[in-house]
């Protein structure tokens, strides 16, 4: 099956609740999602944002000291974050068990994907984020 892509323009940080909406809901059943983009490029803001929406209680931040955050949702599930711009080794990734947080079944979002990218399952969502003039393009590839 030839992947689907889609578009979502964001030039004002109060439409990221939409978007985040958007994502989740053309991304079903998929529960990886893979984020790329430069420094400060906003992955963990949109983070944040899909966090919202699938209600997540706790405060969401970027793992980038822990490698990876756990969030509970107000209905009992739980969400990874990982941040794995500090790896230098694929091999750190394994050592911490990023196989088994794939595996779970729960929402996986990983900020910073190359620096691991044997790990990777081939039915991740993908969101590359575009920055131009303040304006973010969301390109997702389910």
């Amino acid at each position: 099956m030839t992947p689907a892509s889609h578009s979502l323009r964001c030039d004002d940080v109060s439409l990221l609740g939409d978007i985040a909406q958007s994502i989740i809901q053309k991304s079903i059943p998929h529960r990886v999602f893979l984020l790329h983009g430069g420094m400060g490029a906003g992955k963990t803001t949109l983070v944040k944002a899909l966090c919202k929406y699938l209600g997540v209680v706790d405060q969401v931040t970027s793992p980038t000291f822990s490698l990876v955050n756990e969030y509970a949702t107000s209905s009992g599930d739980t969400i990874y974050h990982f941040d794995l711009y500090r790896l230098e080794k694929e091999s750190e990734a394994l050592d911490f068990g990023m196989e088994d947080y794939l595996c779970s079944g729960h929402y996986c979002f990983i900020e910073w994907p190359d620096r691991a990218p044997g790990l990777m399952p081939d039915d991740a969502v993908k969101i590359n984020i575009d920055v131009h003039n303040h304006q973010r393009t969301f390109i997702l590839t389910v």
